[in-house]
């Protein structure tokens, strides 16, 4: 990635994040509107993201963030294509400085590619608010998700972090990455908020859950039909907006926040940052084992999911058009 494309990270995501407040209410709307490519989130807009979310934690005029997605998804994840020379099996060297919102025109020399530092000196900071994987975390507002179609990967960290989730029928949640990595930052809190037993039928078979199913391991607080969607959040955030005074608010998020702490959030990050730095040991058993790397990338990570979904059952495929597909 060169200097210039660095440095315009975040000012690029500008123009797929839309933030927008009302005062007279204090409810905010981030919308993720990047509908092309199903919402996913390029690096500028987590860090933009991030950002976003930690100044409504601050701004006496929001009490209430909503956050959403335009078109059918809320999001399928991250735009991982970017990062393809993280993982490539080239020797040559690879700068990560971008991902921490560092400038490769600062004297700072990122960590050699064949040292374990390159990939968890990452994978930690992924650990980190800064990084947009976790922010919801420290926001001591009322954070609500409108959930749709797919609430894939990163934005499945989302939801398990946010207050509340509203949903529609039709939306599916999980991480493709389970079936390509096995794992994701947010294992801890996706535990905590879905069970072992669930959370483990998820992540061994890394099929996706259904709405309703969701709501039966209490991950969602309402499902509605996608015509209702936009109204069934709109009666939560004005609800939250209304029901105490934003001191009260505030109280109550650091209260949860301790007892987040208490059950080993924080923690459970650390963890999953030390797990995901050891993926380049992890070998495959099979020759059409799909793990991130050269082969991957050079076909297409999104062709390689695709062909691998049709290696399950319809009802557990990831993609709307494959679960359509009859064996």
């Amino acid at each position: 990635m060169k200097e210039k494309e660095i440095d315009a990270l975040k000012e690029e995501a500008r123009q797929y994040i839309r933030y927008d407040k009302d005062k007279s209410t204090k409810i905010a709307t981030l919308t993720f509107a990047r509908p092309d490519k199903q919402n996913s989130t390029t690096i500028g807009m987590r860090q933009l993201y991030a950002d976003l979310v930690h100044q409504a934690n601050i701004d006496d005029d929001v009490k209430v963030l909503v956050l959403r997605g335009e078109g059918k998804h809320f999001g399928a994840g991250g735009d991982l294509p970017e990062q393809d020379n993280m993982l490539s099996a080239s020797e040559e060297d690879v700068s990560l400085l971008h991902e921490f919102g560092i400038s490769n025109k600062e004297d700072v020399r990122y960590p050699p590619k064949g040292s374990y530092r390159f990939l968890h000196g990452l994978t930690d900071h992924y650990a980190k608010a800064r990084a947009g994987n976790r922010p919801l975390q420290e926001f001591k507002k009322i954070s609500i998700i409108e959930a749709k179609g797919y609430c894939y990967g990163w934005h499945f960290y989302q939801a398990g972090d946010a207050d509340l989730v509203v949903s529609s029928e039709e939306a599916l949640f999980g991480h493709p990455a389970f079936r390509y990595v096995g794992w994701g930052p947010r294992l801890w809190t996706w535990i905590e908020m879905m069970g072992v037993r669930k959370f483990s039928e998820m992540w061994f078979t890394g099929r996706p859950f259904t709405a309703q199913e969701m709501k039966e391991c209490d991950f969602i607080n309402s499902v509605v039909p996608l015509e209702k969607l936009e109204a069934e959040t709109a009666k939560y955030a004005e609800a939250c907006a209304r029901t105490r005074p934003t001191d009260t608010i505030q109280v109550q998020k650091t209260f949860l926040e301790m007892y987040k702490q208490y059950r080993g959030e924080y923690m459970g990050s650390l963890m999953t940052g030390f797990v995901e730095g050891m993926l380049p040991m992890m070998t495959n058993d099979r020759q059409d084992d799909v793990q991130l790397g050269d082969d991957v990338f050079g076909k297409g990570l999104n062709n390689i999911v695709k062909d691998n979904d049709l290696n399950y059952p319809p009802e557990w495929r990831l993609s709307y058009g494959g679960r359509a597909k009859k064996d």
